[in-house]
């Protein structure tokens, strides 16, 4: 065996020499320099928080040190210092959907110090006119999430903590008070959850502690289980992730479900998610990509709308999860001048709500808010006076009214413009159901706002059942129960009881169905 030669200590220096000297030639060359940047509000003056989406001139994402980091970009103070290397840098920076977003470039140079000041201008106040926003499905660490709230400009923020077998309370006790509030009308919940299985997703918020959940299965015990669980709680508010899940028609069935996820975390902010995931699978024909899975989701809402049944959409983003930034989508709850965390709750419970992932709709309908329950004498007429406040930083297609399911009124952005706000008068001769949406023209995610239902009672008709729509879920039930494979016996009739529970609810509403 041979050894290797051991260097002389002249060798040895001047290896070591030569060592440092390329060393800090590297460092040199990545050294570059640095940018202080400074984001304001046009109107005050003062620096406010944002989100920064940086690329290097090769289109490579950039990460800041110390900054809260998702998939591409971070959330900034109004303030703050970007080292970087040598080069030229294109940026957007955006505020939630409130603001402008402003687009840019600069360069940075070897050993440079450069100051920016970026004005960012409001298209509209929401919270001045007393619609509050909120994003019911966040997956982001609890010491970022004061600054992720401020950057997006988010009032309420139910933060999932537990999902599944993931828990970040079984080493620690829950706070007494979970919910924190900060800024005067800014709250976040630390004890939100997620029941996400084989049947699909709920959402769990204002629960006293985490669900016991981390042990189940993919289909055992059945989701059922738990959410009838949290309903005995007195303040517990239950939210359907996504329209398309399998299990959907047995959670509508059991009338323990407060909301649905209308605009949920397939719809990104640069792209659709194109499949159902584990749901139940849109036909591509009828829904070709890129925007099929949200036009799917929309279809749900409003078969689940035409069987009667009065469920106000939600809006949830998955950030930390899916691409998203908090708060992409979004609902706004119509809650007064004066914010509090329960308030907002109570006033999402009446319907009184906005969904958007862009434009930003502050509907009137006759004087009132979505959730309003119209009624009139049988063989009455109903003519409302719509009136729309909108906003918007993306290009709108169209407003439209979309009564039961069908759209009768559309109506394009330059003719809404001469119209001073105002839609034609929406005749109603039936019971039902209506709501306004605005659809933009993004092509590559499904990009749009819609109001919550109002709903029509006309005579005895308090509620119009088409038995199309129950069909509908019928169909589903049935395709969902033959899906269920548990070769424990004893586990397959106990997960199965409730769908034979619920497909008796759906085939009661069908005896009881009103409408084609």
């Amino acid at each position: 065996m041979t050894c290797p030669r051991l260097l002389s200590r002249d060798r040895w220096v001047a290896a070591l020499t030569l060592f440092c000297l390329l060393a800090t030639a590297s460092t040199a060359w990545a050294k570059g320099g640095t940018l202080e940047l400074t984001v304001v509000d046009a109107a005050t003056g003062r620096p406010v928080a944002c989100r920064l989406h940086l690329k290097n001139a090769s289109g490579k994402v950039r990460r800041i040190a110390r900054l809260p980091f998702w998939h591409d970009h971070v959330v900034i103070p109004g303030h703050v210092t970007l080292d970087l290397p040598r080069g030229q840098y294109q940026f957007e920076i955006e505020r939630g959907p409130e603001y402008v977003r402003v687009s840019g470039h600069f360069a940075i140079e070897d050993n440079a110090d450069d100051a920016k000041t970026v004005e960012l201008k409001r298209i509209a106040d929401m919270a001045d006119e007393g619609w509050w926003s909120g994003d019911l499905h966040i997956h982001r660490s609890l010491k970022e999430i004061e600054l992720l709230m401020q950057a997006e400009d988010l009032h309420v923020a139910p933060v999932i903590t537990w999902w599944n077998d993931k828990n970040e309370w079984q080493t620690k006790r829950p706070p007494k008070d979970p919910v924190v509030r900060f800024d005067g009308n800014r709250f976040y919940q630390v004890l939100g959850g997620e029941d996400e299985r084989a049947g699909g997703a709920l959402l769990y918020f204002n629960l006293p502690q985490p669900l016991e959940i981390s042990a189940a299965e993919q289909e055992y015990p059945s989701p059922m289980k738990f959410l009838l669980e949290a309903r005995r709680q007195e303040n517990a508010w239950i939210d359907i992730e996504k329209p398309f899940w399998w299990d959907v028609p047995v959670w509508l069935a059991s009338d323990k479900v407060d909301s649905i996820g209308l605009l949920n975390n397939h719809l990104c902010r640069s792209e659709m998610k194109k499949d159902e995931a584990w749901g139940r699978p849109r036909d591509k024909r009828r829904y070709p990509d890129p925007l099929g899975n949200g036009k799917w989701s929309v279809d749900i809402y409003y078969h689940i709308l035409n069987c009667g049944l009065r469920i106000p959409p939600s809006a949830g983003s998955a950030s930390g999860v899916l691409p998203n930034p908090v708060g992409y989508n979004r609902v706004y709850v119509f809650a007064g001048s004066d914010l509090t965390y329960e308030g907002w709750w109570e006033a999402f419970r009446k319907g009184r709500v906005v969904v958007t992932n862009g434009p930003l709709l502050r509907p009137v309908v006759a004087g009132r808010l979505p959730g309003h329950v119209f009624t009139a004498e049988e063989g009455e007429t109903l003519e409302l006076d719509v009136t729309l406040n909108l906003a918007t930083r993306d290009p709108i297609d169209y407003l439209e009214i979309v009564q039961n399911g069908n759209v009768v009124q559309s109506i394009r952005l330059d003719e809404f413009a001469q119209r001073e706000g105002r839609l034609p008068p929406l005749i109603v001769k039936e019971s039902g159901w209506f709501l306004i949406r605005a659809v933009t023209s993004i092509s590559e995610t499904y990009r749009y706002a819609s109001t919550g239902p109002y709903y029509v009672e006309i005579g005895d008709q308090q509620r119009r059942i088409s038995r199309e729509s129950v069909q509908f879920f019928l169909d589903w039930i049935d395709e969902r129960m033959q899906r269920i494979k548990l070769t424990d016996e004893a586990k397959r009739a106990e997960v199965l009881e409730y769908h034979e529970q619920a497909r008796e609810f759906w085939q009661e509403l069908l005896r009881q169905a009103n409408a084609d």
